[in-house]
């Protein structure tokens, strides 16, 4: 079947076959039988050496829990072309490290006047890096995988505008399909409004997901499940979907 498709594909475009693929603009492909892993290890390796960090002590969290952080911290000034670098590797990194999509959403906005409060914070992240560089996605052989999804949110969590940042994340099978870290656009009045803004925000994205795996032709895929940890959120969901049908 594959030898089938590349025949057809080589009739109508000029393209030559490499083989399996390995290594793709710094992620690196590993295949085997029982399935697929992608990560970025030599590209970790890469940001740690480029910013002095390879010799680093490991930690094992990227930021301090519940840290806040100010957008004018006081104290001196970074280079911003350094550190506007920094945070766009990191950026780059989450094309296969999801549990870094939030510190990189959260240090990307001090991108503007960067201080040595954030740039600590910021070397801290490259410290768990370098205990995880081996980190990546597994994607296991399967008969059928169900899609599911989790949402998340904190309350107040930048204190220089009192907003709200939402997370979410879908797997497929074994894998992780999709995910995103993003401040809320609105204050939320309370921490179960903002777990429900979460919500909504990781419904668009399984009713886009549920269409991609239509125009792939994927149409057993069952009901998607959304995980909730608020009961507050999750009864004003149910009131919803009770009023729409």
């Amino acid at each position: 079947m594959v030898n089938q498709f590349m025949q057809e594909m080589e009739t109508k475009f000029e393209m030559s076959d490499l083989g399996e693929i390995s290594y793709f603009l710094g992620m690196e492909i590993h295949q085997a039988t029982v399935g697929i892993f992608i990560s970025q290890r030599k590209y970790a390796w890469d940001i740690l050496k480029r910013f002095k960090m390879e010799r680093c002590k490991s930690v094992p969290t990227p930021l301090v829990h519940n840290e806040k952080i100010l957008k004018f911290e006081g104290g001196d000034r970074v280079d911003p072309t350094v550190y506007r670098s920094l945070i766009g590797s990191l950026l780059y990194l989450t094309t296969t490290r999801p549990d870094l999509m939030f510190a990189a959403s959260l240090l990307s906005r001090f991108m503007q006047a960067p201080s040595q409060v954030h740039l600590g914070v910021a070397k801290r992240t490259l410290r768990y890096i370098k205990g995880t560089a081996d980190y990546g996605i597994w994607f296991k052989k399967e008969e059928q995988g169900q899609l599911m999804g989790y949402s998340d949110s904190d309350w107040v969590g930048s204190v220089d505008d009192m907003k709200s940042t939402s997370g979410y994340a879908f797997t497929l099978g074994s894998g992780m399909l999709s995910w995103n870290s993003k401040k809320q656009e609105v204050v939320a009045q309370s921490s179960a409004e903002a777990e429900y803004i979460a919500d909504v925000g990781a419904t668009n994205q399984a009713l886009w997901l549920r269409k991609i795996l239509h125009d792939l032709e994927q149409n057993d895929i069952e009901a998607i499940v959304i995980k909730v940890d608020n009961k507050s959120a999750i009864s004003m969901d149910q009131k919803s979907s009770a009023t729409w049908s």
